[in-house]
C-alpha cells in the first residue's frame, strides 16, 4: 500500500487529477442548470427537456466512443482538442440557448464533447500513476466527483448573483479552458523531461 501512495508525489499525477476535476467540472456546471435553462431561457416545455436529455445522452455515446478512440491515438493532443472544444461549446451554448433549435443542436455537442473528455483524462492519470492502477482509478473517480460537485456549485452560485440560466455555461467554459491549461503545463512537463532525457543519453 505504501508503495501506491508514493505515485501522489509525482506533479504529474496531481496535474491529471487536476485536468479530471476542472475538464468534469465544467460539464456539470451546465448540465446541472440545463432544465430551468431550456424552460426558462429556450422557451421548452418540462415535458421537452426529456427529449433534449435524450440528445445530450446520444452525444455522449458518440463522444465516449470518439474520445476512447482518439486518446489511443494520441493521448495529450486529443486532450487539448477535446478540452478546448469543450470550452468553445459552452460558450456557443449561452447564446445559442436562447432559440430552440439551436439550443438541442447545442446539446447534443455538448454531451459529445463533455464525456469525449472521459477516456482520455481516465487513460492520462492511469499512465502517470504507473504502478499503482487501483489506487489512481479511484482516485480519479474522486476527482470526478469533485469536479460535480464544484461545477454545480459555481454554476448555482453564479445563478443566485442574478447573472441568469446562461451564466452557468460562462463557467463552465472557464473551467474547462483551466482544465486545457493545467494540460498544456503538464504536456511542456512532459516535453522538458523527454528533452532532458535525450540530452542525458546523449552524454
Amino acid at each position: 500500500m505504501h508503495s501506491e501512495l508514493a505515485v501522489f508525489r509525482r506533479p504529474q499525477v496531481w496535474l491529471a487529477l487536476a485536468m479530471t476535476a476542472l475538464g468534469f467540472g465544467g460539464v456539470f456546471a451546465s448540465f446541472t442548470y440545463i432544465a430551468p435553462m431550456m424552460t426558462g431561457v429556450a422557451g421548452f416545455s418540462s415535458g421537452a427537456v426529456t427529449w433534449l436529455l435524450v440528445l445530450f445522452g446520444v452525444g455522449l455515446v458518440a463522444g465516449n466512443l470518439l474520445g476512447g478512440r482518439a486518446a489511443d491515438r494520441a493521448l495529450m493532443p486529443s486532450l487539448y482538442a477535446i478540452l478546448a472544444a469543450l470550452a468553445v461549446v459552452l460558450v456557443i451554448f449561452v447564446f445559442t440557448a436562447h432559440a430552440q433549435l439551436p439550443a438541442a443542436i447545442t446539446i447534443a455537442l455538448f454531451g459529445a464533447a463533455g464525456f469525449a473528455t472521459v477516456p482520455p483524462l481516465q487513460a492520462r492519470v492511469m499512465d502517470k500513476a504507473e504502478g499503482a492502477p487501483a489506487l489512481a482509478s479511484a482516485a480519479n473517480i474522486a476527482a470526478f466527483n469533485l469536479g460535480n460537485a464544484g461545477g454545480a456549485w459555481l454554476g448555482g452560485l453564479a445563478i443566485e448573483h442574478g447573472l441568469g440560466y446562461t451564466a452557468p455555461n460562462w463557467i463552465g467554459a472557464l473551467l474547462a479552458a483551466a482544465g486545457l491549461a493545467v494540460a498544456a503545463a503538464s504536456g511542456l512537463l512532459d516535453r522538458r523531461r523527454s528533452t532532458a532525457s535525450a540530452t542525458e543519453f546523449a552524454r
